[in-house]
């Protein structure tokens, strides 16, 4: 049975549902992996087995819900899985990666931990996250900084870096993530799994102070694209407290995975003309690109022009900061890292001019990509534009000759997609020469999850690039 963390979400699921393995056995083979793996990467600092044995044994004892679910396509049946440390979950320790909620324990969960308990999900534990979500890094003074398996000397990325080190280790068949300036994909491109941002609304979360706030947004997080669609199918429904939140589909996401076929138009953008990129990163992407034109998809050069996005986003964002957070600078400014801090401050100094353009740039963005879906399937870039870097640098300070202005400016390449609305995601097509996993990512029209996923699944097979996860931590 401790084999079985070799095994795809899809294969635990279908042996799940069948009695081949209980919910038990399931839970036995995670912390055995996660016992033997995480003292090299810190991805779930916070565990709840006794919770989660609690949970496992009572999905086990009720037959007639096993029996009645078996063809359900949202039931996982008792799959263990790991939650974000910004997600609460009743009775759990959830820090937020902030030295303020050290010892804060959520008496409701969030409404994504309730429905995916609703749906047979056992919660084993916590996955590690940067400070309040905030930077590419999952570093935090409460826990150790989360380190890619592929080198542990380096980041696994943020802010949903422990979500993706787990994945990528084996911990854990599924995880949670949340996105809203790249926070699961960067992580799913240093980790060499899967990270789907979807359209906002698609996965109800909260209650939230800003429900009406569409930069951020929860996902699946998974090792393979068919997982990431199974995992999608569990989280999606619609919940009255989240009044953007939209109803289930009527065909799964699963059940359409092999419906991109034929040849399909394509834009390509080593850099979305906004960011400096990586050499490798970009040798990489392209040798992926020529194997997809190989396969018969027509790639072009016409990406939207989205020059200034990036200013876009970032007075956005921090108007969402000095919404959510400026109480916390009143009582907790010595607490707060920097970063956090220069966010708040940031939306705290803007002007009502400043946000009122930045929504209006942010209308035109999306027309942009409207018009542009009248011609083109997907539109697809690097998912970062730099390697791993080492785990001690909290954010990439420059590349070549750039320097960046702040911690967030090397997260250009996500961030900007994030003001689309457009479903993203994330897929690992390669290796550096040094064996480091690069990320590429696949962007859908507004609420096209079901293309996106059924074109990355067939971009998927021709590259040929999932099957090497999960891996054990390799340290050099």
């Amino acid at each position: 049975m401790s084999e079985l963390y070799q095994l795809s979400a899809m294969e635990m699921v279908s042996n799940l549902k069948r009695g081949a393995v209980s919910p038990s056995e399931a839970l036995v083979a995670a912390y055995t992996r996660i016992e033997a793996v995480d003292n090299d990467v810190h991805a779930l600092p916070t565990l709840c087995r006794d919770r989660a044995e609690n949970v496992a044994r009572t999905i086990e004892d009720d037959k007639d819900t096993q029996r009645e679910r078996r063809n359900d396509p949202s039931w996982l049946a008792g799959l263990p899985v790991a939650i974000k440390d910004l997600t609460d979950v009743e009775g759990v320790r959830t820090t937020y990666g902030s030295p303020i909620y050290t010892d804060h324990v959520p008496d409701k969960s969030d409404i994504l931990v309730q429905q995916l308990e609703a749906n047979g999900a056992v919660i084993i534990g916590k996955s590690n996250s940067p400070e309040f979500g905030a930077g590419g890094n999952s570093f935090n003074e409460v826990f150790p900084s989360t380190r890619t398996p592929w080198d542990t000397s380096r980041t696994s990325g943020g802010s949903s870096g422990g979500a993706a080190a787990a994945l990528a280790s084996g911990q854990v068949w599924l995880a949670n993530g949340s996105d809203l300036g790249g926070s699961l994909r960067t992580p799913a491109s240093f980790c060499g799994i899967v990270g789907l941002r979807p359209s906002p609304g698609r996965i109800a979360s909260g209650p939230n102070p800003q429900p009406f706030n569409t930069l951020a947004v929860e996902g699946p997080m998974a090792r393979d694209v068919a997982d990431t669609a199974l995992f999608l199918d569990a989280m999606v429904g619609m919940h009255p407290a989240d009044p953007l939140s939209l109803g289930k589909p009527e065909a799964s996401f699963r059940s359409l995975l092999k419906n991109f076929s034929g040849k399909r138009r394509v834009a390509f953008s080593p850099d979305l003309g906004i960011s400096p990129v990586d050499p490798e990163v970009i040798k990489v992407c392209e040798r992926a690109v020529t194997k997809l034109s190989d396969m018969g998809w027509e790639i072009t050069d016409q990406a939207p022009d989205i020059k200034g996005s990036m200013e876009t986003f970032q007075v956005l964002r921090a108007a969402s900061f000095a919404a959510g957070m400026s109480e916390l600078l009143d009582t907790n400014r010595a607490l707060l890292k920097p970063d956090i801090i220069w966010n708040i401050e940031k939306g705290l100094k803007q002007s009502q001019e400043d946000v009122a353009k930045a929504e209006c740039a942010r209308g035109t963005l999306y027309h942009k990509m409207v018009t542009f879906f009248e011609s083109h399937d997907l539109l697809i870039c690097p998912t970062a534009c730099t390697l791993p870097f080492d785990v001690e640098q909290q954010s990439l300070k420059s590349l070549g000759d750039h320097a960046f202005d702040n911690y967030m400016e090397w997260l250009a390449l996500p961030s900007v997609l994030s003001l689309t609305s457009c479903p993203v995601l994330s897929l690992p097509v390669g290796f550096s020469e040094a064996g480091l996993p690069v990320g590429m990512q696949l962007v859908a029209p507004p609420r096209a999850e079901h293309l996106l996923l059924a074109a990355a699944y067939k971009a998927e097979q021709a590259l040929e690039v999932g099957s090497a996860n999960p891996i054990d931590p390799k340290t050099f």
